[in-house]
């Protein structure tokens, strides 16, 4: 495969950018644009639209191994992200419910770096685009995982992207209620879920707190409402308590804000 390198001809701004910070020169960055693999030091990729990029590595399913790969359909960027594990893809969830993430590729790249004694390199899990135009790199290792080198890793990973504006979070297992809530609102999260005259009409008597199925079925057959009522909580347009308790029938839930009808 085709691999384009950094050339003499970089824009005079990120040498000057180079001077200031020495990260920005001490990493490369690879990864794949239209099929051809590109490596450049990091001080001359920041601007890249990394949540548009394919993974730098395949997604590998081992016979009788432990991880279990595969793909999720993220409602947010509208394709399918690849995941190594299920804290991962947790994390995925997490990251697709989330109003303030408008993109999301998983291991988007490989940061390279010498840490004065050898080669490194690491593929961080997930880069996520956020809504006011900042990057964000993610790392997904529950903490009694994290061994020497992998802490290394990650301090190597938080150091270049403090270089570039971009924030670095290692996240590990998130709390056990809320990541069944939203596994479950997850089976939702399709635009398809939300016809609109129902919505209207759940978001209506949701304007003050009243119990989830109740509300339901107030609008009509819980069995038409009841999904429509599953994605405006996905889509945080209706509010519930998803950290203390199993969603059922007698939760209550209100609208998020204040409206006008």
């Amino acid at each position: 495969m085709a691999e384009r390198a950094w050339s003499p001809g970089v824009a005079v701004g990120e040498l000057a950018d180079a001077c200031v910070d020495p990260a920005l020169g001490a990493f490369d960055l690879v990864f794949y644009d239209d099929g051809t693999r590109i490596r450049r030091p990091l001080g001359g990729s920041w601007n890249v639209r990394f949540e548009h990029v394919p993974p730098v590595r395949p997604f590998r399913w081992p016979k009788g191994g432990k991880s279990f790969a595969g793909w999720y359909y993220a409602a947010t960027a509208g394709g399918h992200i690849g995941y190594e594990s299920w804290l991962e893809r947790d994390r995925l969830i997490l990251l697709d419910t989330d109003p303030g993430v408008t993109g999301i590729a998983s291991q988007p790249f490989w940061l390279h770096w010498h840490d004065g004694h050898r080669k490194r390199r690491h593929a961080p899990d997930y880069f996520v685009r956020l809504a006011d135009g900042r990057g964000r790199i993610v790392d997904v290792r529950a903490g009694d995982r994290i061994d020497e080198s992998a802490a290394e890793a990650f301090e190597a990973t938080g150091r270049a992207c403090r270089a570039v504006g971009w924030e670095f979070v290692r996240v590990g297992v998130p709390d056990p209620v809320l990541m069944a809530n939203m596994r479950w609102l997850a089976r939702y999260r399709r635009s398809r879920c939300r016809l609109s005259d129902v919505a209207e009409g759940l978001l209506k008597v949701f304007r003050e707190p009243t119990p989830l199925r109740a509300g339901a079925c107030e609008v009509g057959d819980p069995i038409l409402a009841l999904p429509v009522l599953f994605h405006l909580l996905w889509s945080h347009e209706l509010v519930a308590d998803l950290t203390r308790q199993l969603l059922a029938s007698d939760s209550t839930v209100h609208a998020a804000r204040t409206r006008q009808w």
